[in-house]
């Protein structure tokens, strides 16, 4: 069996989510941004809108999704 660095999803429907983040993280993902805006030059006002992006690429560079998801298809 292949060792994912996520464990099983029950329900895989497309849906809007509301978390709540641990305050550390929170402030991880607004220093985030400003380092992100200084590299870039562009302006990250809203630390949320680099969830979905770091989600998809942890997923990305999951060489054992990768791998999984080859062996199934």
């Amino acid at each position: 069996m292949t060792k994912l660095k996520l464990g099983a999803i029950v329900d895989n429907k497309p849906i809007k989510l509301t978390i709540e983040l641990p305050a550390a993280l929170h402030r991880d993902l607004v220093a985030y941004a400003e380092v992100l805006a200084r590299e870039t030059g562009q302006s990250v006002t809203d630390p949320a809108k680099l969830i979905a992006p770091m989600v998809q690429r942890f997923i990305a560079t999951d060489r054992a999704f990768a791998k999984a998801r080859r062996q199934s298809s």
